[in-house]
């Protein structure tokens, strides 16, 4: 048999017990070395057993529970998609979906780990594997070549009982089975299944047994020349991956879900679970939103308000608005359970930054969606937060969730309006050094957080929020001139239409999601001219900078601007 870096065979890799609670195991297979590493879910990963950034085995990484944290520059990885969720370097900004590990496939059976190459070939139980209590034995690694191992393993079987040999490297006789995981070409592990549970006797049997087998073999080889070893290739992450994050989701691209779960979460707030129709959903951050299409034609966003690693489904809540003008409406009426939905990938424009000795989120109503996901990556890596939830008498949504963190909640039910502000003042304290406030709710509660953190010395870029909607009234009556600096092109915006309209007017494609003003996601950078800020996204300082701009609402004071498009 010759081994290639592409066998789509499986083969065992470790045993159940090499994987206790927060352990990373170092695998091998094929030449390759894997970081294997089961989640507080349950579901075991087998990754390439390198940090993107600079290649450090992430074996010797830490395992948080839902993400494995590299523990060289802290580059973490989400559970089951491998996707990058948090850069230290970069703690202001979600990681470009683009960076994620590779991942190779896996299935926890009989005690033991298994994976392979690629996912060429379905997992299927070896012939007798059903009806049985199986006992791994202890595994025992082999300097030899693994079809030398496999023809060892077959002479040990007597003479009146030949080794039966199945599929890929393995064999049974005399009621054992043994399966050869091909380290390199002149490497192996020898893994064994009893089909019941043995005694010391039995146990110490077959370990003086394939003792004695291994030295035979490594005795051998060494006389052999070296075979040449398999020379796996590493795809590298350039450096404008790690730097430059990718915000911008391309409109149409879409993923089919299907609405799992919905119930009452609080009085007038609606729960969804929408759970994808294959594996896993796309990797997300804290704070990240999703772009969802009704099925009246209109696009809503809401934030997902899952912990690290839970990628099986994404967790909404709706909020019944009596004034919807059909988005919360269909959602609430019409959409049922089983029904299946389209989404857009998770974008994040309001990432949560995890280098903060003090974090305070600040939630109102419904606005405890993106803060519960935030608390919850704060909860499993047992850094310092507190989370305060204003809300009305019975408008406690998602409580279960947050009475399962161990952080700091505090929920403040029914308070008269007098008391918010001395309330978040308090909350707040004075600022000092590394500490982030986080605030999503009401247009009124955003104004209070912003004036009071201010008051109190909270800089700009200590204040982190994000509004429902933009409430302000948009001036549209000027008319300018817009220059797209990359695209060279000069466009005339007239009154009554946004930047945003007119470059697609023009056969531009331009990322954009709530076009109010208030989600970020047609940001751009401003190269020249004045700009009248209308949206309620960019915060003071940014605004008087005049760097940057919301085309799908602000508009220009100036006759002329140069945009970085």
């Amino acid at each position: 048999m010759t081994l290639s870096l592409s066998d789509p065979t499986w083969y065992p890799i470790a045993s159940s017990d090499d994987l206790p609670f927060r352990h990373v195991y170092q695998g091998q297979l094929l030449g390759r070395e894997l970081a294997v590493w089961r989640a507080d879910d349950g579901n075991v990963n087998v990754w390439e057993n390198r940090c993107l950034h600079r290649g450090v085995r992430l074996s010797i990484g830490v395992n948080e529970g839902g993400e494995l944290k590299c523990q060289y520059h802290g580059w973490r990885y989400a559970n089951r998609s491998a996707g990058c969720t948090y850069i230290p370097a970069h703690p202001a900004d979600a990681p470009a979906r683009r960076i994620q590990n590779r991942t190779y496939p896996v299935r926890e059976a009989y005690g033991l780990i298994w994976s392979a190459a690629n996912d060429d070939q379905p997992f299927r139980p070896f012939p007798g594997a059903e009806g049985h209590d199986w006992f791994p034995l202890r595994p025992m690694p082999v300097n030899a070549a693994p079809e030398d191992v496999l023809a060892a393993l077959s002479a040990l079987a007597p003479d009146d009982q030949p080794a039966d040999l199945m599929p890929g490297l393995s064999l049974r006789f005399g009621g054992t089975y043994y399966f050869v995981q091909p380290v390199d070409a002149g490497r192996a592990v020898i893994r064994g299944l009893l089909a019941t549970q043995p005694d010391a006797t039995t146990l110490r049997h077959y370990n003086e047994l394939l003792s004695k087998l291994r030295d035979r073999l490594e005795r051998a080889a060494a006389k052999k020349p070296a075979p040449e070893p398999l020379k796996p290739a590493f795809e590298k992450v350039s450096a404008e991956l790690s730097t430059m994050p990718e915000i911008a989701v391309p409109r149409g691209n879409t993923i089919t879900v299907v609405v799992k779960r919905k119930w009452t979460s609080a009085d007038g707030v609606i729960g969804f679970e929408l759970a994808a129709r294959d594996g896993h959903l796309p990797t997300f951050q804290p704070g990240a939103h999703i772009d969802l299409h009704l099925p009246n034609g209109m696009t809503r966003q809401y934030s997902i308000t899952n912990g690290p690693g839970d990628l099986m489904s994404y967790v909404i809540g709706v909020k019944q608005e009596s004034a919807s003008k059909g988005g919360s409406k269909v959602l609430v009426e019409t959409v049922r359970e089983g029904d299946l939905l389209a989404i857009s990938e998770p974008r994040n424009n309001f990432p949560l930054r995890r280098d903060a000795t003090r974090t305070v989120l600040i939630a109102g109503g419904i606005g405890i969606t993106p803060l519960l996901s935030m608390a919850r990556f704060l909860d499993k890596s047992s850094l310092n937060y507190e989370l305060h939830y204003f809300t009305r008498a019975g408008d406690v949504a998602f409580r279960s969730e947050l009475e399962a963190l161990h952080g700091k909640v505090i929920f403040h039910t029914g308070l008269p309006r007098a008391e918010i502000g001395l309330t978040i003042a308090s909350a707040l304290g004075q600022w000092s050094m590394a500490q982030h406030v986080y605030v999503c709710g009401p247009s009124a509660m955003l104004e209070t957080v912003r004036s009071t953190a201010a008051a109190q010395g909270w800089p700009d870029e200590a204040i982190h929020f994000e509004y429902f909607k933009n409430d302000k009234v948009i001036d549209d009556s000027s008319a300018f001139e817009v220059e797209l600096a990359r695209s060279a092109m000069t466009l005339h915006v007239p009154s009554g239409k946004t930047i945003l309209e007119v470059m697609r007017d023009n056969g531009l494609t331009v990322p954009s999601s709530c076009e109010q003003g208030a989600c970020g996601t047609c940001l751009t950078t401003v190269i020249e001219g004045e700009v009248d800020h209308q949206d309620v996204y960019l915060n003071d300082s940014e605004k008087r900078s005049n760097s940057c701009m919301m085309t799908c609402v602000s508009r220009a004071k100036s006759p002329r601007l140069v945009l970085d498009i």
